[in-house]
């Protein structure tokens, strides 16, 4: 493709020279001759630094956001936004030729994102996924590292799924991405928002730095779907510039309102208003939060045209999503329940949920990332505490921190009264929870989820919970 045609959208500050462009890149040591090099400014190394490097190699262009006094250089106001509409143009556009939707928040955005797709495919429509446990489209299953991909990364996806026929495609927005403007130019039809509690905060400065992350979506939206009862989501629907559709689980003013809320061990039943119609809900999978996240789902399909009748029987069918609430054994004894609950929200809820149904005891297992946001170390045992009968603390991937440092901030979240045992092997602390269970416990492996992996210092080792209980039960069962 000509430089000329990637470049139209974008402001330059220097003359260049016309070339065709082989591939754009944003790492030096992939250059090869042909391709334009964008230096963009990280969080540890600015991509200025290599630009002699990229020309070096044979780089036909060297897109920079200063005067780096070279050739071939194109001057632009910011090279990550630059970037965005480059990797958008090199991909012939794709956001533009379907219906793109974008879902953030703290918590429910992998949950809502498939809820949404089954939705939208049990109407005939061919949808295509872009989450936090992979990438659907198709017969086609790929690994995603991030929530939200690099933004060459995603145009390319979103390339794929428009040539695979996808007439939709429903993706997690992450704040990272937002900050980090990697979606920065794609046209959305609709862009919703969960919620918004502390996570991420060692990225984010504060909350309102969080919040305002998230915010950036919500001009790049066509429809904007809003949940009301966060806060922040009624803040926000205040400062947007035009009434965005609305969801509540506590105002009946909101264009969807749900209310007589009934949970079970295996769905949740409710009643949803809209225009003035109520309509019964059944929603297969469990727990009350799960109604924010059927709402959220149900207001992005119905404002799509999706007939209210399609949607309520979609969400009566709907599957389970992998490490959300996610029964991974059971005996006539207890069960066990995994859920990627990270967050002092998420965790509230889940466990909140499972204790309204719970015949026994609620046992929660759970440990806090290394090299994270440390402030929400002792909210995490405060919330576990709340709903837990008895907690375990331990290890969920320290990285770079000691195990016993990160269980020492958890434990002032405790109160004197809590009922807890620490061990910092995480598969010692999942046979001693087994071990112990008593009739009718929900033993809840909180905070991995979908993952298969834990990270030990600088060292990613395969670690699959499904597997380590198996593992165990087959030894003391």
């Amino acid at each position: 493709m000509k430089l000329s045609e990637l470049m139209e959208e974008i402001e330059l500050f220097s003359p260049y020279h016309d070339c065709e462009v082989r591939e754009i890149r944003n790492n030096s040591k992939l250059i090869e001759p042909g391709d334009l090099y964008v230096a963009i400014p990280g969080t540890n190394v600015d991509g200025h630094q290599f630009v002699a490097d990229a020309l070096k190699r044979g780089a036909c262009g060297v897109v920079v956001s200063r005067d780096m006094g070279v050739q071939r250089q194109l001057l632009v106001k910011d090279t990550k936004k630059a970037y965005a509409l480059l990797c958008a143009a090199f991909f012939g556009y794709p956001s533009r030729k379907l219906k793109l939707i974008g879902v953030t928040g703290t918590n429910g955005k992998t949950s809502t994102t498939t809820i949404i797709k089954h939705i939208l495919e049990t109407a005939g429509l061919k949808t295509g996924l872009i989450g936090t446990i992979q990438i659907e489209y198709g017969d086609v299953v790929k690994p995603n590292p991030n929530t939200t991909p690099d933004a060459y990364m995603f145009q390319k996806t979103l390339k794929e799924m428009e040539e695979a026929g996808c007439q939709y495609v429903v993706s997690e927005i992450s704040s990272h991405a937002l900050a980090q403007d990697r979606i920065y130019g794609c046209a959305f039809e609709v862009c919703a928002f969960t919620n918004l509690t502390q996570d991420h905060l060692d990225y984010h400065k504060d909350m309102e730095d969080y919040f305002q992350a998230k915010k950036k979506l919500f001009s790049m939206g066509n429809i904007n779907v809003v949940n009301i009862h966060d806060p922040y989501g009624k803040r926000l629907a205040e400062e947007l510039p035009d009434r965005p559709v609305t969801f509540s689980v506590s105002d009946p003013e909101a264009d969807f309102y749900a209310s007589d809320m009934e949970c079970t061990a295996s769905s949740v039943q409710f009643r949803m208003t809209s225009d003035g119609i109520t309509s019964k809900v059944t929603f297969a999978i469990p727990g009350l939060y799960s109604v924010e996240n059927a709402l959220t789902a149900i207001s992005i399909c119905t404002v799509l045209g999706i007939s209210m009748q399609t949607v309520i029987s979609a969400l009566a069918e709907v599957k389970g999503v992998r490490g959300r609430c996610e029964i991974i054994y059971s005996n006539d004894r207890y069960m066990v329940v995994c859920d990627y609950a990270h967050t002092p929200d998420g965790i509230e809820n889940i466990l909140q949920s499972l204790k309204a149904v719970a015949k026994g005891r609620v046992v929660a297992l759970f440990g806090c990332g290394g090299d994270r946001d440390r402030t929400k170390r002792p909210l995490m045992a405060k919330a576990c505490e709340k709903y837990a009968d008895f907690i375990i603390v331990t290890s969920d991937n320290p990285r770079s921190e000691d195990p016993e440092a990160i269980i020492a901030d958890i434990l002032p979240g405790f109160s004197k009264k809590a009922e807890y045992v620490k061990y910092t092997d995480r598969t010692e602390a999942i046979r001693y929870a087994m071990e112990h269970a008593r009739q009718d416990d929900i033993i809840v492996l909180l905070g991995k989820g979908h993952e298969t992996y834990q990270v030990l210092k600088d060292e990613t080792i395969h670690y699959d919970e499904r597997e380590v209980v198996a593992q165990i039960a087959e030894k003391i069962d």
